[in-house]
């Protein structure tokens, strides 16, 4: 939560006390994934992992200084062990108001393409499945996040557009 007090009204405050009273928002991205088939590649969190039997898209929270571009390829690479063969495109962002009692986040999303069906997905330690899902078949019940959220970024996807989340849902 943001606890940051802003200067009482008429005082200018020095830069790097000012940056201090801006809000905090931690920053992720995720990279949507295709087999032949035009389904999703989702990953499941592991037993000990927060989040865990939840399955979503790979991804996760920017390094220091990291772009989400960047973020988005890493994670991707440490999550499955996969590589891709040009930079994603972006397809989405999602502002959520809070997360978990941390605050607010914004979400990245990025189209990585589809897979040949030949790469083998070598997950993390963070993870201990992995699928490719249609959306008919998404195991609702245990998304880490909202299901529209999945519907919208496959369209996006399809489409070549970029769509505009709030909370998981189309603004």
């Amino acid at each position: 939560m943001d606890t940051a007090t802003p200067p009482p009204p008429g005082r200018v405050l020095p830069r790097a006390e000012w940056i201090k009273t801006l809000p905090q928002t931690v920053v992720a991205s995720c990279v949507l994934l295709l087999d032949p088939r035009d389904r999703l590649l989702l990953l499941r969190y592991a037993p000990d992992q927060p989040g865990a039997g939840t399955w979503w898209l790979p991804g996760g929270m920017l390094d220091h200084g990291e772009d989400p571009v960047g973020a988005a390829v890493r994670e991707l690479h440490e999550e499955t062990g996969l590589r891709l063969d040009r930079p994603p495109r972006l397809i989405g962002f999602d502002h959520r108001a809070d997360v978990q009692g941390t605050g607010p986040v914004l979400d990245f999303f990025f189209h990585g393409g589809t897979l040949t069906g030949r790469e083998p997905v070598r997950r993390s330690p963070e993870h201990d499945r992995d699928g490719f899902f249609s959306l008919s078949e998404l195991p609702a019940a245990s998304l880490t996040a909202h299901r529209s959220t999945l519907t919208a970024l496959l369209a996006a996807a399809r489409s070549g557009t970029v769509v505009c989340l709030r909370e998981g849902r189309p603004v």
